[in-house]
């Protein structure tokens, strides 16, 4: 492209000067005036329990007029609120959605709403614009201003110097605990829930009492948080105190529930505070998707205008407890809510716990209170002083309008009354100004009656400004009427951690009938019917024979007991099926059992009958009889050692069903008894070796028991019966050849 004539030349690059800036200065100058605006004026809550935006949003509603007045649009509203907080209208929009009855986030709300404002529990339900929903300040909202136009708390400018604002609301209950608040700021956060405000009241009344109070008589009288949203708190008193006394910690909450039976549902109707209905809805059919819960067939969100509910479809016969104490593990039904009280005094982030803070708002309340009574005080003072000047032209009401009919000035009356009366401007101007009606004795004398009542009452307004006490003592009554007023019973209810059983996260084992094999080498076999009716010869190393077998079910429980007195536990379920064909699982080295250790008896059981026993016989001719109640455990163990007695070597470990058996004992010289199980003693301690059975010589021991079919199919095995113990034996081959032992 051509140069043109009157093009000048390019002037030369100069290079940007670099200078050097130490981090820490940038950090100084640059960073920290953000971080503490943020603290300060934006994210942590001051210790009357709200954030700038929420008291720039309340004042705003107050000087408009809509604590008496009806309601006006949210747009309205949000636009004057914005000439204190220029954070923008959706800014200030959802501040207010949060205070409001709608939303359902505060145990008493602060703004009385019309329109759709949302849900806390849900993040999906939207709010309406603006333009559309309507509020005004609830009742409540009185207790929050009362007294701050009589110079209760100090007045700021706002951002651009046109109008003053509070920079505290003088709360007359301690509103900090009393509303749920969260904040991030820099470096810091703040999570406080809330607590119930007639507890609250009885708390704070109590340390106003006696400041001595300790944080274990509060937690008395203030026992737990406190939410909008109902729901369980699963109470662990030594967790509570450390909230209490440090302001940091955490507890559970847990969804509350009802079942109805004729329509087979679940419906939740109260969730944790800090979760949604999105995420569990989420979570359960994800749970369901992967097959992890079989139970639940539909899940349904029936949040209507009678409240929240969530419904869950389940399977005829299932379990509802068992099934929400898996789903409390395995969702956000029940959540942990973490508290982290930190808290402005004087302008300076401190993490309090309860007792301090409630210390701290009684302090700033005193001073709140001192104020308004110094407000009352210089008003009457004035009073007095007008009155007091009113009395002098008592003395000569002639006078009074004399004076004022010959000054020909309006400016000179003023002066001339001062002169006239020996009185001030102030009192002068008072005068002048009274009605011409008014000039007569009836009104004056009236009038200055009312001198000895006003001195009173400052003399009482003195006096109690300069008493700790008397203050003290108006706080608590004004307590008391809020709580009278206000209070509401508990919404979150209290659990205790104790009394929630422990349900293993995995699905609940199926149910079906099996049969289970132990043969005395140690191998275990489950076996369904139908390998049994392809079946029924069971496979078995050479040498090996059955020890036990019976039917029973997948959900049973097992226990082996072994050569050195212990007892392992196991579930059916915890084996695979298998075939009759197959040798099965090596019990021992399934088990964990130690070296040299095998199993002598195995034993299914559904349930743990206090009737039912395990009979154990010893070679010493000793038996016992335990109830099966005695290897019942709560939680899943899988070992009990001591599970009988080792001073002998155990002969025959036998179930007994509730009905007595007949038992036929037999020793190293070849003789026997027939007795009846019931003339076993019966002993509650495992490790009990019982009574003797079968007297005999030090030189012999039992060798052999038999019982059941094997016991069913000898002859003249009656023979032998003993009806008390101990018993002598009776040799076998003076029997015949029918009783001899294979």
């Amino acid at each position: 492209m051509p140069k043109k004539k009157n093009d000048k030349p390019a002037e030369p690059l100069v290079p940007a000067v670099i200078q050097d800036q130490p981090i820490t200065e940038t950090i100084e100058k640059n960073y920290m005036p953000y971080v503490m605006t943020v603290i300060v004026a934006r994210a942590i809550p001051e210790i009357d329990g709200f954030k700038p935006s929420h008291r720039k949003l309340l004042y705003t509603m107050y000087k408009m007029g809509l604590l008496t007045g009806a309601r006006t649009k949210s747009a309205n509203v949000v636009g004057q609120t914005m000439r204190l907080n220029p954070h923008g209208d959706m800014a200030i929009y959802e501040t207010m959605v949060r205070l409001t009855r709608g939303n359902e986030a505060l145990l008493h709300p602060f703004v009385d709403s019309k329109g759709s404002f949302g849900k806390q529990y849900s993040r999906d339900m939207a709010f309406a614009a603006p333009r559309y929903t309507e509020v005004k300040l609830d009742p409540f909202c009185a207790e929050i201003f009362g007294g701050i136009d009589k110079d209760a708390v100090e007045m700021v400018p706002n951002y651009d110097n046109t109008m003053q604002e509070p920079s505290l609301l003088p709360t007359s209950f301690p509103n900090v605990l009393v509303s749920p608040n969260t904040g991030i700021a820099v470096g810091l956060q703040s999570n406080i829930c809330s607590f119930n405000l007639a507890e609250i009241c009885d708390g704070t009344i109590a340390l106003l009492k006696n400041p001595a109070t300790t944080v274990d008589k509060l937690m008395d009288i203030i026992v737990a948080p406190d939410f909008a949203g109902g729901a369980n708190l699963i109470y662990d008193r030594e967790q509570m105190k450390k909230i209490y006394e440090t302001g940091s910690g955490s507890f559970r909450l847990r969804a509350r529930y009802a079942f109805d039976k004729q329509k087979s549902c679940i419906e939740i109707l109260q969730i944790p505070y800090s979760t949604s209905i999105e995420i569990i809805l989420k979570r359960i059919m994800d749970l369901v998707k992967e097959g992890k819960i079989k139970e639940i067939t539909d899940v349904r969100d029936e949040i209507d205008l009678s409240g929240f509910k969530l419904t869950l479809d389940v399977r005829r016969g299932t379990d509802p407890d068992a099934l929400m104490a898996r789903l409390y593990k395995l969702t956000t039904l029940e959540d942990t809510f973490a508290c982290n009280f930190n808290v402005l005094i004087d302008k300076t982030p401190r993490l309090l716990g309860i007792r301090s803070i409630l210390l701290e708002w009684i302090r700033f309340r005193m001073r709140c209170v001192r104020r308004e009574l110094t407000y009352d005080l210089g008003k009457k003072q004035d009073k007095l002083h007008l009155l007091r000047g009113l009395g002098k032209i008592l003395l000569d009401i002639d006078k009074a309008i004399r004076i004022v009919r010959e000054t020909e000035k309006e400016a000179d009356v003023v002066p001339r009354l001062m002169e006239g009366f020996t009185i001030d401007e102030i009192q002068a101007e008072y005068i002048a100004e009274i009605k011409l009606r008014h000039l007569n004795r009836e009104y004056i004398i009236e009038r200055i009656r009312e001198i000895e009542s006003l001195q009173k009452e400052i003399a009482d307004l003195e006096a109690t400004i300069g008493d700790d006490l008397r203050v003290k003592e108006l706080i608590i009554k004004q307590l008391q009427q809020i709580k009278k007023k206000y209070g509401k019973p508990r919404k979150t209810q209290i659990i205790y951690a104790d009394d929630i059983p422990e349900v293993p996260d995995e699905e609940p084992t199926e149910s079906y009938a099996v049969y289970v094999v132990l043969t005395k080498e140690g191998y275990f076999k489950k076996i369904t019917r139908q390998s049994l009716r392809v079946a029924d010869e069971q496979k078995l190393k050479d040498g090996d024979e059955i020890a036990n077998a019976e039917e029973t079910d997948n959900t049973a429980e097992l226990l082996f007991f072994t050569d050195k007195a212990q007892v392992y536990k196991a579930k059916v379920d915890d084996f695979d099926t298998t075939k009759a064909s197959a040798l099965g699982d090596y019990i021992p080295a399934k088990l964990g059992m130690e070296d040299d250790e095998h199993p002598v008896m195995m034993k299914a059981l559904k349930e743990y009958n206090e009737n039912h026993h395990m009979i154990f016989l010893f070679a010493n001719g000793k038996g016992v009889r335990v109830p099966v109640t005695a290897y019942e455990t709560k939680n899943n163990r899988k070992k009990l050692t001591g599970a009988f007695s080792d001073a002998s070597p155990v002969v025959a470990v036998i179930y007994e069903g509730g009905e007595p058996m007949d038992l036929l004992l037999v020793n190293s010289a070849d003789k026997g008894i027939l007795l009846s199980s019931d003339l076993i003693s019966v002993k509650t301690t495992r490790s009990s070796q019982g009574i003797t059975l079968f007297t005999m010589k030090d030189t012999f021991d039992v060798t052999d028991v038999r019982y059941g079919h094997s016991l069913a199919a000898m002859e003249g095995v009656q023979k032998l019966r003993k009806n008390k113990v101990p018993a002598t034996g009776i040799a076998l081959s003076t029997l015949g050849e029918q009783m001899k032992l294979e």
